[in-house]
């Protein structure tokens, strides 16, 4: 483990359990080939664990079981595929726009060998709404800013599903700049969430779907 620390040893087992072989591999994808084909910065590599692996996976514990994820604009597969290896029972979607990085995700599935559908498209098009739409949780990190993010994600889920949002310091200023927006966009007033323990914690942005609308109708047909 490049950032090896008892922390983060002890959250990384209690965590992922019997599949951590499989995390280890996925964390070896992200500081190899995924440095070499710019998923993620070379600096970012020593801290792969705290800061990308764990960071994400810690979210599963706002997920309810069996849900359906749709992880928009997944990138280096984060927080989507932390989520499937730590809670297999998921029904994960992962969206990017490029290609190279959908290319990327396919390999890293096909080797981690995990149920887990890799769709190349933004989560704005209609096309992409279709096949997505009713999911239970819809995923981000480091995406658009709150109100953007809720334009895109919101028509995804269910009426009750709920869009988190994985961000940093900004957070409850995005909450205060964005509430007015997500409510008018048919969300509920954003909560900030926080998930994890000792070396490693998230800040999640929750926004529950709570009405559709007639943008959101119109954009399905």
């Amino acid at each position: 483990m490049p950032d090896d620390s008892p922390d983060v040893e002890a959250v990384a087992e209690r965590l992922f359990g019997e599949r951590l072989p499989l995390a280890r591999r996925y964390a070896e994808h992200l500081v190899t080939s995924g440095v070499e084909r710019g998923l993620i910065g070379p600096r970012e590599a020593p801290r792969v664990w705290d800061r990308h692996v764990l960071n994400c996976a810690v979210v599963a514990d706002l997920m309810p079981d069996g849900a359906r994820v749709v992880d928009v604009g997944s990138g280096a597969g984060l927080p989507g595929i932390p989520l499937a290896l730590v809670r297999p029972d998921l029904q994960i979607a992962l969206v990017e726009p490029l290609a190279r990085r959908v290319d990327w995700l396919d390999e890293v599935v096909v080797d981690l060998g995990i149920d887990v559908r890799v769709d190349r498209g933004r989560a704005e098009e209609a096309a992409v709404r279709r096949r997505w739409e009713g999911a239970d949780v819809v995923t981000a990190r480091a995406v658009a800013p709150l109100a953007r993010l809720a334009g895109w994600a919101l028509p995804l889920l269910r009426n009750g599903g709920r869009l988190l949002a994985m961000k940093g310091a900004s957070a409850p200023d995005e909450i205060t700049r964005d509430a007015t927006a997500v409510r008018r966009l048919g969300g509920g007033t954003p909560t900030l969430e926080r998930c994890g323990e000792g070396a490693v914690l998230a800040t999640v942005v929750a926004v529950e779907r709570i009405r559709s609308t007639g943008s959101a109708r119109r954009n399905r047909r």
